[in-house]
């Protein structure tokens, strides 16, 4: 893992890791907090719905595994910072994280649809969003406060949206939010809020600082503030390299450049194209295990090399005919967020 900080903890997958499979090992996926890991009795705990429904609810987890279906989900989570560190590269964005390409992870979820505990409730007509608050404070806040998110009704009635208390056959870990998270497939991570007490149906989106102040895509000029810019909520299509890394020598001759893609929202990922000549030509990279519509595509190709430096180019393609930005310098912003420009690593190929 790659610390980007300690209290409040945030790492990174490293790009071995993420290239051991199409499914993420729990001990290496990546972890982005905004408060310490909250203590949680796990038997005293309760989940409380209110709001705008027809019934509120306060449910142990005993509660939810007996009363509703179990289901599973495989999903990719992303988070909104995910390759600052390229944006960084071209101007500095004090205070942020410089998170590289491995802010991002692929796991199976077992829990419960959040549709199904809807249900039970009864969100009443004006019910059009759902909020989720953490047990973690937030010292960053203005002021400090839980964290928390919303996502439209219609999104968390999906049978994909689940409240989840497993990840990859275990318990949630706690860092990774045990005893309960929300999984939010599609979305940036933000909004698949950890450590969930307390579900909220609501006529308008989540007002919280989380929501309202950060996590919000500010143009170049901008200055955060409430309402300011842009809510993220869908994840950009992006991609990126995870083998062989940027600045490594190989042997020249073939080799294999591996990769992943992650369309994000309800779209998949169609096609990755690699290029050697800065993009005047590409070829196909064939496509790898596809575990479902909610979970990135690891990729593969490989290339002729022939002595020297060379640049490797990417474009992912997803099934709205969409590709990447060409570059990053476009898609700075004073946040650092939705950095999905096409990745370009360089490597020297070495004779034998």
């Amino acid at each position: 893992m790659i610390v980007h900080g300690e209290e409040p903890f945030d790492a990174e997958t490293g790009l071995a890791a993420l290239a051991e499979g199409p499914v993420t090992a729990t001990d290496a996926f990546y972890v982005r907090s905004h408060g310490a890991v909250p203590e949680i009795d796990s038997a005293a705990w309760r989940l409380r719905v209110l709001g705008v429904v027809e019934r509120e609810l306060e449910l142990s987890l005993t509660t939810l595994r007996e009363a509703f279906r179990e289901r599973e989900v495989t999903a990719t989570l992303q988070c909104a910072g995910n390759r600052r560190a390229g944006l960084i590269a071209i101007r500095d964005i004090p205070g942020e994280a410089p998170w590289g390409p491995g802010a991002t992870g692929t796991a199976t979820w077992t829990g419960i649809a959040l549709a199904d505990v809807l249900a039970l409730a009864g969100p009443l007509p004006e019910a059009a969003h759902v909020g989720f608050e953490s047990a973690d404070l937030c010292p960053e806040a203005q002021p400090p406060q839980r964290f928390g998110g919303s996502i439209p009704l219609d999104k968390a009635r999906r049978p994909e949206v689940l409240l989840a208390w497993g990840m990859n056959g275990e318990p949630l870990a706690p860092v990774h939010g045990a005893p309960l998270r929300v999984v939010v497939p599609g979305y940036i991570g933000a909004r698949s809020v950890k450590w969930l007490e307390r579900i909220e149906v609501r006529s308008r989106p989540w007002r919280g600082y989380f929501q309202h102040v950060a996590y919000r895509l500010l143009p170049e000029d901008g200055t955060p503030g409430p309402g300011a810019g842009m809510p993220l909520g869908l994840v950009a299509l992006n991609a990126d390299v995870l083998a062989p890394a940027d600045g490594q020598t190989v042997a020249a001759g073939p080799v294999e450049v591996r990769g992943y893609a992650f369309a994000g929202g309800e779209r998949h990922v169609a096609r990755v194209d690699v290029s050697l000549d800065g993009g005047a030509s590409w070829s196909q990279a064939e496509l790898l295990e596809d575990l479902g519509r909610w979970a990135w595509r690891h990729w593969r190709i490989t290339v002729d090399l022939v002595p020297g430096d060379h640049e490797i180019l990417v474009r992912a393609w997803d099934s709205s005919a969409a590709t990447q930005p060409e570059d990053e310098a476009a898609l700075w912003n004073p946040k650092g967020y939705v950095n999905n420009a096409r990745p370009r690593i360089r490597v020297r190929a070495a004779a034998a």
